[in-house]
């Protein structure tokens, strides 16, 4: 096998769904639908292939480490493109194109009657392109454009239906708390290429041992403790860990596709993978880490609560994935970065699925997305009621479920973790399974089980967030399976959602699938080193789990669902009279969203006019601009006293002016002599 990759093979990779597109988005109209799908679908899907062959390399040992293209040189600053191909880069391609390739071809389906379906190929499209680039990176500039370019490309598709007000407050909204995130982001890699000199992550790394010794000036702050926590807070804008986590809820208003797309392999992840990289730095401060696992602790805790009472299906799905990029970050901070890959993975696979269920269960109800207006499906759409519940089983850790494996190996490394706040994070993580499998079987049974509501509803009108922007209600309609394009992606991402987590455990987490592209100090954090001595294989582990509390808690939230929504609908009625406080809390989202309104949105309203009026008003065009005109004028107008025209007077200033020369310029003593003589 090669030791090394061929470029122009991973250029294609990259490549190839740009091309589509930028001919689907100049070209559509002229050559179609048909052509505009095919194109698109089939440089994903070539894509795809490709990176499975890379991954494949990867396996036996190939590596890819070099530049492409020399952009610029400022000074001994190297600006270029390059690619860095080792197994978290070849790991991330594969399930990238792969759940891409899925949500094309359910595209064809759920987009047919759209009047911007060639846009939105041509967006799907440029979205991979973009994460692509940011995985195959070697260096921050790379780095850098593909977590911008993911950002305005998911910026172009939550606001796809710019008709309606509330998609374009939601993109505004996701742009916005991105750049806050992105802010911190730029200074962490400002601090790094300032201290090292380069942008390249193979000579950052190699300085690493060099940045600890440093401190930011004129404090006794760990310069690196400082570069890694700005980093992380892009990462908490990119990946919506509390508190810039306001934005993902509201993204449903794209299609669902695009929500499948951003919450299962893109854009959210984006985080995930950038601290993975950088862990040779995160590696070397521990209080980085720290801040890590509780922020990640109290997103998988406290966005779980909130999918219990949301009525939404598409923001149920969405929560959840709020409280699974918190268990990704958790195991970044115990510095178990395989196991984060590993659920990343893992969790791609089972989400696409359910949103891409969720997505044909809109269809079949005629674009009604309220739970409480559902019901009794399962008769209605076997396929998606299939594959939905595979999908809802590997999200709560069902054993010999991929979700299992990795989230249990989550739960398992925080436990052995001795960091600052690895208490809390292993009560919040193991308390969110109850609450993972109550928000997600209360979603199953609602929409699948019981009494078919959707017979009563006659005038349902589609509310902010609903996935079509003709939507309308179910009007007593019969329910209905959904077309093959639909149905097909669902049985394909169903299969990895099932066996993913038994077949690449050992080898993701215990072999040598990550050597050389993570680092972890297992001396300092025994995390991964715990997990591999009592690692027995995936069929011990998942008859292990029968004595341990994860398992039994994620039984009695699916019991305590099962009982409150179909043997005793009265009794989540009763819960929420009983604590109507906290239902109020939930219900306003910790008032997250009233708080960056009126308190922050104000604020800056108010900053922004104190530097209008003073900066912009007062200042520039007061001082500088106005100001200077004005000196000009009364110069002028002083000047223009002495332009008189008659000539006695130029001849008294010329005399005048001599006098006042010798008495400036002639010493004294020699103007007193001349005098007395």
């Amino acid at each position: 096998m090669q030791a090394t990759l061929n470029p122009t093979l991973l250029l294609v990779i990259a490549l190839a769904p740009l091309v589509s597109s930028i001919i689907v988005g100049l070209f559509g109209r002229s050559i179609g639908r048909a052509a505009s799908h095919w194109l698109t679908t089939a440089s994903v899907g070539l894509s795809f292939v490709l990176s499975l062959v890379v991954l494949n390399d990867v396996i036996h040992g190939a590596r890819f480490n070099a530049t492409i293209y020399h952009w610029m040189t400022v000074g001994s600053l190297h600006m270029e493109i390059g690619f860095m191909i080792d197994g978290l880069s070849a790991l991330m391609m594969a399930v990238v194109t792969f759940v891409s390739f899925m949500v094309h071809i359910y595209t064809i389906g759920y987009m047919a009657d759209d009047d911007g379906y060639q846009r939105f190929f041509s967006y799907i499209s440029l979205f991979t392109f973009s994460m692509l680039m940011l995985v195959m990176s070697n260096n921050l500039l790379q780095l850098f454009f593909g977590w911008e370019a993911v950002g305005l490309v998911s910026y172009l598709l939550i606001g796809f239906w710019f008709t309606r007000p509330s998609a374009v407050f939601a993109n505004m909204k996701a742009f916005i708390v991105n750049r806050v995130g992105d802010f911190g982001f730029i200074l962490g890699i400002g601090l790094l290429v300032a201290y090292t000199g380069s942008l390249n992550y193979t000579q950052i790394f190699s300085q690493a041992p060099q940045l600890v010794q440093q401190h930011l000036p004129g404090t006794d702050w760990m310069l690196l403790t400082v570069a890694c926590i700005a980093l992380f807070v892009g990462a908490m804008g990119k990946s919506a860990q509390f508190p810039l986590h306001v934005w993902l809820p509201d993204s449903m208003e794209g299609p669902t596709p695009i929500s499948a797309l951003i919450h299962a392999a893109t854009m959210v992840t984006a985080g995930i993978f950038m601290v993975a990289r950088m862990s040779p730095l995160f590696e070397l401060s521990n209080t980085a880490l720290s801040f890590i696992l509780v922020i990640g602790a109290i997103t998988a805790l406290f966005m779980g609560f909130l999918g219990v009472i949301q009525n939404d299906i598409k923001r149920v799905i969405a929560y959840s994935t709020l409280s699974q990029l918190g268990y990704m970050t958790v195991a970044l901070g115990a510095s178990a970065y395989p196991v984060a890959i590993f659920h990343l993975m893992t969790h791609a696979f089972f989400k696409a699925l359910l949103f891409l269920a969720a997505g044909s269960v809109i269809i079949g109800m005629h674009h009604d997305q309220d739970i409480r207006h559902m019901g009794g499906l399962r008769k209605y759409m076997p396929i998606t009621w299939i594959t939905f519940l595979i999908g809802s089983l590997a999200l709560i850790g069902t054993p010999f479920f991929s979700g299992f494996y990795s989230k249990d190996s989550i739960i398992e490394a925080v436990h052995a973790s001795d960091l600052p706040g690895s208490g809390f994070a292993y009560f919040a993580v193991v308390a969110s399974v109850f609450v993972t499998a109550l928000y997600s079987f209360r979603l199953y049974f609602l929409v699948f089980h019981g009494e078919e509501r959707f017979r009563h509803v006659h005038h349902h009108h589609a509310e902010p967030g609903h996935d079509d922007h003709h939507a309308h209600g179910h009007g007593g309609a019969e329910p209905h399976e959904s077309p093959w394009v639909v149905t097909l992606p669902l049985i394909l991402l169903a299969i990895p959602s099932v066996v993913a987590g038994y077949l690449f455990i050992g080898p993701l987490l215990f072999g040598h699938f990550f050597q050389g592209a993570i680092v972890v100090d297992a001396a300092a954090h025994p995390a991964m080193s715990d997990l591999a001595e009592h690692f027995h294989g995936p069929l011990q582990m998942a008859l292990h789990s029968v004595t341990t509390l994860p398992l039994w808690l994620a039984a009695a939230g699916v019991a305590v669902a099962y009982y409150a929504y179909m043997v005793n609908p009265a009794f989540p009625r009763a819960v929420r009279k009983a604590i109507v406080p906290v239902y109020v809390l939930l219900d306003h989202k910790y008032y997250m969203d009233w708080f960056n309104e009126h308190v922050l949105a104000r604020a800056a309203r108010l900053v922004g006019k104190g530097l209008w009026k003073g900066g912009d008003v007062g200042l520039i065009d007061g001082l500088m601009v106005n100001g200077t005109a004005r000196v000009v004028g009364w110069t002028a107008r002083v000047v223009r006293l002495l332009q008189t025209g008659y000539i006695y007077y130029y001849a008294l200033a010329m005399i005048a002016g001599v006098v006042v020369f010798m008495g400036y310029f002639v010493p004294g003593k020699l103007l007193s002599g001349w005098f007395i003589r």
